[in-house]
């Protein structure tokens, strides 16, 4: 099943610089936002229940920034799964703007942990086979 997971975000004050354009560590934080969205909305592994013992952090991150994103534009964020393995997950993602033109692109790693009891230590851990299953219906093919 070919599958992306997006959605819209408006471009306001606090997102921008002292130029009107986005600030790119916002970028990131929208990014975040995504991820955190698509795990509680398509994948029904909101973050506020999974931290009580599991988390999802970030490892790699490749992010190309093609153009700037200015106040008051809306952006389509948009994920899908390049490849799901036994505890990570390498997901692609594309922000455009209303002229569909890509702002954003890149490639994010996640990986499954475990946070043990303590909470000062972690430690990958497989994914169970139902959260194999919804995160495999957003695995895209060839999406270059």
């Amino acid at each position: 099943m070919n599958n992306y997971f997006t959605k819209q975000e408006k471009i306001k004050f606090k997102h921008v610089d002292y130029a009107g354009i986005v600030f790119y560590p916002r970028f990131l934080e929208m990014l975040n936002d995504l991820v955190e969205d698509w795990f509680e909305e398509a994948l029904d592994r909101p973050f506020s229940k999974m931290h009580e013992t599991n988390g999802i952090p970030t490892v790699d991150l490749k992010v190309q920034f093609k153009k700037a994103a200015r106040l008051g534009e809306t952006l389509s964020k948009k994920l899908w799964v390049k490849e799901l393995k036994t505890s990570s997950i390498i997901c692609g993602f594309q922000f455009t703007n209303e002229k569909e033109t890509t702002v954003l692109e890149g490639e994010v790693t996640l990986v499954n942990v475990k946070i043990q009891e303590d909470r000062q230590s972690i430690k990958a851990e497989p994914f169970s086979e139902e959260m194999k299953n919804k995160i495999s219906k957003y695995q895209i093919q060839n999406t270059n």
